[in-house]
């Protein structure tokens, strides 16, 4: 037993310096120096390392042009919806029927009220061409009575011309008789003193007294004409007058019925004008009775549901959100870091429901990214109090994915400047502002790759 106890005793004791020696291991070299070396040149590599400096944004997808994004399709006119032809959820082409409407207003309510528009359109074109007639035809009877006017002026202005030349020739006829008148006188005085003397015979003094009355008979005969002559040319020039006036009335008369004509086809055309605004606008209005697809897309949030359901100008009726989307992603940057962005600068985006890894400093080891480029930034805050930034697909990156949808989210990391991972450090640790490049450092950049 002594034996066996001492056996026992011996072997804790071995066991108990062998674990001494392997816990404190006396006399053996340490390799710590040489992990502290190898982690300080790995931690110092690791700061040398480039680091892509980036802004992080979220925001939506979206696109760029104003007809891709969803639309209301809005009742142009007030009516009664009659008809659906299609559901939420359809796919339509553009030029589809969605909805007919029927008319509730009472001034549009007669089913024949573009035809009846057109008669009376008809009627009053018609009304204007006879008034075109009728100006025509007066301006027939106007020359007519010009000419007509003209002949009788021309006439009688021929007339006053021959009273004129008679007047002289009677005017020397009465001159004529004036002097025989003088000459039979003086000679019947003579013969009167002869007889008186002896010298004559009473028959000589008689035929002297003849000659006397013949020529004061003359003298009378061309007084008298050489009078009716000059009335003549009064009575003339008073019927050139009288003409000139009676003629002056018919065309007064003939240019006022023209006026009047014109005036009525003046007013015919404000009419047709008139009635061709109301046919037009019915022609229109019986189109909108239908409200077509604008373009291709699908209906979604239809807001009014049923038949016989009143519309108003302007009401919405359904949504429709296009099929053919070129996407964008609108992203909202803080003030603070509105400087960095510029038109054109990269963006990496984190599309919703698309697995990624990400290492924002390293953006080319990142998997499930996709590229952008900024195509527009507000000058104005939102209401959120941030900017809001318009990114476009890089067509030099991978495409984006089709089945990406409006209003989905997206996560957007904007690139800066290539810098050593111990600058960020120092800069993130002072609190100063990220480097950023200019356009023309983008430039240089791109050329260079």
């Amino acid at each position: 037993m002594q034996g066996v106890k001492e056996e026992i005793t011996n072997t804790d004791a071995s066991l108990v310096i062998k674990s001494f020696a392997k816990v404190y291991r006396y006399g053996v070299n340490s390799r710590i120096k040489y992990w502290l070396w190898g982690t300080l040149v790995l931690v110092i590599l690791i700061l040398l390392l480039p680091w892509t400096q980036n802004i992080r944004a979220v925001g939506d997808i979206t696109t760029l042009r104003q007809e891709q994004r969803p639309q209301e399709i809005n009742s142009i006119i007030a009516g009664r919806i009659i008809k659906w032809y299609i559901k939420e959820g359809d796919v339509v082409k553009k030029g589809d029927t969605l909805a007919q409407l029927a008319e509730v207003k009472d001034a549009y309510l007669d089913p024949n009220l573009i035809d009846r528009t057109k008669e009376q359109l008809d009627a009053k074109s018609d009304a204007v061409n006879s008034y075109r007639d009728k100006v025509d035809a007066q301006g027939l009877q106007l020359n007519a009575i010009q000419l007509s006017r003209d002949l009788k002026i021309s006439h009688l202005k021929n007339k006053i011309m021959q009273v004129s030349l008679k007047i002289v020739s009677d005017s020397m006829e009465a001159i004529a008789a004036t002097n025989d008148l003088n000459i039979a006188t003086e000679q019947l005085r003579r013969q009167k003193i002869m007889r008186d003397s002896g010298l004559a015979s009473l028959v000589q003094v008689e035929q002297r007294n003849q000659s006397f009355q013949n020529a004061f008979a003359k003298k009378t005969a061309a007084d008298i004409k050489f009078t009716n002559t000059k009335t003549d040319l009064i009575n003339a020039s008073i019927e050139l007058n009288q003409v000139l006036q009676e003629y002056a009335e018919k065309v007064y008369k003939t240019t006022g019925d023209i006026a009047t004509a014109q005036s009525e086809i003046a007013a015919g055309k404000g009419e047709i004008a008139k009635l061709s605004n109301q046919y037009s606008n019915y022609v229109i209005r019986a189109g909108q009775y239908f409200l077509i697809a604008p373009q291709d897309g699908q209906i979604v949030q239809a807001s009014k549901s049923g038949i016989n359901e009143i519309v108003k100008e302007g009401d919405k009726l359904v949504e429709i959100v296009p099929t053919k989307i070129e996407y964008a992603v609108e992203m909202f940057v803080r003030p603070v870091d509105m400087p960095l962005m510029n038109k054109g600068q990269k963006v990496r985006f984190l599309f919703d429901g698309f697995p990624a890894i990400v290492f924002s400093g390293w953006p080319k080891t990142s998997f499930g990214t996709f590229g952008g480029r900024v195509v527009a930034i507000e000058n104005s805050v939102s209401s959120n109090g941030k900017f809001r930034v318009l990114v476009g697909e890089d067509p030099e990156d991978k495409p984006w994915p089709t089945s990406l949808k409006m209003g989905a989210g997206a996560s957007g990391i904007a690139l800066l400047k290539d810098v050593q991972i111990w600058y960020e450090l120092w800069r993130n640790i002072n609190g100063f502002p990220p480097d950023f490049y200019t356009e023309k450092d983008i430039k240089d950049k791109d050329e260079k790759k």
